[in-house]
């Protein structure tokens, strides 16, 4: 038997023989045309078809998966309808001969170069859908098939180098057990995707090979691993787990909708962490109580140059209209030298975690700052929205941003523009918020508690920073501490706190947060109805049992 290890995208088990996937590679000629406008027509027919293909997709996805997992092909389309990607690939046959393939590929490659260089996990993987599109342009002017593999009849399990979403959702979801692939990440939107349909996938397998090929074989989810021809005894285990997984998960699911209410009866607020308005069907599904923290960097590291303010309206009002009633909280642009687009020419710093980041971006970059902030106060007349600064470490900061706002207030009415009602949050992710918390909260209507940056500038530890895992301890008791401060300065101005982070999604500190008094809790979708089950278990009117 042989064992190999990866990164687990569901905690399943699967069962099955291995098949291996190989892609057609398709081949790029750097050669010269003659006729540009013939070459341009070749494009925009290829472009056309990529774009019908994808909405097809977008169909089988809504019926294989769900809505969440189906945007994904909605963003393919928006790529390929992308002005400046089409102009510059048409200028680029126009003015120097290329043909359409090999400047598609150029444009398309440098596009996605330019995700594939932030730091941003999420945002690095945007990188892979540039590549899928790519891809789908490219077969269509070469007359490449799609989907070049046979599955047959029998189930099996994908083993692949990396496998595109557009790859994924052509395979016939009855046949298909599970996937192995050598690279991806947990964070794409083929993982993304293959959660939402319920296929097992592990990710980042180096040791995956082509030697496996007809082998037995059971991925184990839970340990991130797959076992090659596997021992009875091991096999029947495996099973017998996967199905009391089963049998969980179908409970599960039926707090689906369920109130977020202790057995004692207090009523908790539940909201979803987003990145950006293509999440928006996961919150729906997940029945979250509104979104507790949209990320708008998405705006800046999706485009050429710098957002307009129409464009940014368009997107924040996506969000804001479609969850309505429900609260939509936005948080100001957290770019900074470690996380940037190519357009923003900003300086290189020896410590950018420390730096002109956030906040501190903004309110360097006022004219910048106030573009977004007119598109939100317009996007609040379509909803429940709710503005949150990130990074303050001042009651000076939270004064200079209420003062912007006002004069973009100002300027809007002097043009007639609709301003409906919002709220203004502060990020408390910083010791500096936490001791003038008291301070802060005369300043704002609500804090949303960033635990993962609260956590690392308290232990002065790059959470990037893998070899640190040691002395990162994430239950610290002066995060803890600090937690319960903040919540408490809150409580004494009237006004309410939510944690917000990965411990706000850790089961083992729900407790303790409700007994701090954490009025609301902002997680992943996916950790929505865990997180539910958790609170409806806890009675608050008991003592707490002491460790």
């Amino acid at each position: 038997m042989e064992v190999a290890t990866g990164k687990s995208v569901l905690g399943d088990i699967v069962i099955g023989r291995i098949r291996i996937y190989k892609p057609p590679k398709p081949e790029i000629s750097d050669r010269m045309i003659e006729n540009t406008q013939i070459e341009i027509r070749r494009f925009e027919n290829a472009r056309e078809q990529a774009i019908g293909r994808q909405n097809t997709l977008y169909e089988k996805a809504l019926v294989d998966a769900d809505k969440d997992g189906a945007e994904v092909f909605s963003a393919h389309v928006m790529i390929l309808e992308d002005e400046t990607l089409i102009d510059t690939i048409r200028e680029s046959i126009r003015s120097r001969k290329y043909t359409a393939e090999y400047a598609v590929k150029e444009a398309f490659d440098k596009q996605a170069m330019v995700f594939a260089k932030m730091d941003d996990p999420y945002i690095k993987e945007r990188a892979a859908d540039i590549y899928d599109v790519e891809q789908e342009v490219l077969k269509e002017l070469l007359g490449i098939d799609h989907m070049d593999f046979e599955e047959g009849t029998e189930p099996y399990i994908l083993t692949a180098k990396d496998l595109t979403p557009s790859e994924l959702i052509r395979l016939d979801k009855s046949l298909l057990l599970g996937m192995i692939t050598q690279e991806g990440s947990v964070n794409s939107h083929t993982a993304i995707l293959a959660r939402s349909m319920g296929i097992q996938m592990l990710v980042q397998c180096q040791e995956a090979s082509e030697e496996w090929d007809g082998k037995e074989a059971a991925i184990d989810g839970y340990h991130s691993c797959v076992y090659i021809e596997p021992s009875a005894e091991l096999a029947a285990s495996l099973k017998k787990r996967h199905d009391e997984e089963l049998r969980q998960k179908a409970l599960l699911q039926e707090l689906s909708g369920a109130p977020d209410t202790t057995i004692d009866g207090t009523n908790v607020k539940v909201y979803a962490n987003i990145a950006d308005p293509s999440d928006i069907g996961s919150v729906l599904h997940s029945g979250a109580g509104g979104i507790g923290l949209l990320r708008s960097e998405f705006v800046y590291l999706n485009a050429e140059a710098y957002p307009t303010e129409e464009e940014q309206l368009n997107a924040y009002r996506l969000a804001v209209e479609t969850l309505a009633p429900k609260q939509v909280i936005i948080r100001t642009c957290d770019l900074g030298a470690d996380k940037q687009a190519d357009y923003m020419d900003m300086k290189k710093e020896e410590n950018p975690a420390l730096g002109i980041r956030a906040i501190r971006l903004c309110l360097t970059h006022k004219e910048f700052f106030k573009t977004q902030l007119r598109a939100l106060l317009r996007a609040s007349a379509y909803g429940n929205l709710g503005i949150l600064f990130p990074m303050i470490t001042s009651v000076r900061e939270v004064r200079a941003c209420r003062k912007l706002l006002r004069e973009c207030e100002e300027e809007l009415k002097q043009k007639g523009v609709t301003i409906g009602s919002y709220r203004l949050g502060v990020m408390i992710e910083t010791p500096a918020a936490v001791l003038i918390a008291d301070e802060l909260a005369e300043e704002c209507d609500f804090f949303s508690i960033g635990t993962n940056d609260l956590t690392q500038y308290t232990l002065a530890i790059d959470r990037r920073n893998a070899e640190l895992d040691p002395f990162l301890d994430i239950y610290h008791p002066a995060v803890l501490k600090e937690i319960k401060m903040t919540i408490d300065a809150g409580h004494r101005h009237g006004i309410p706190v939510g944690i917000c982070g990965e411990l706000g999604a850790d089961p083992a500190l729900t407790e303790t947060f409700l007994r701090m008094g954490a009025d609301e809790f902002s997680v992943n979708p996916g950790g929505i109805l865990p997180l539910r089950k958790r609170i409806r278990a806890i009675d608050l009117s008991k003592k707490a049992v002491e460790e």
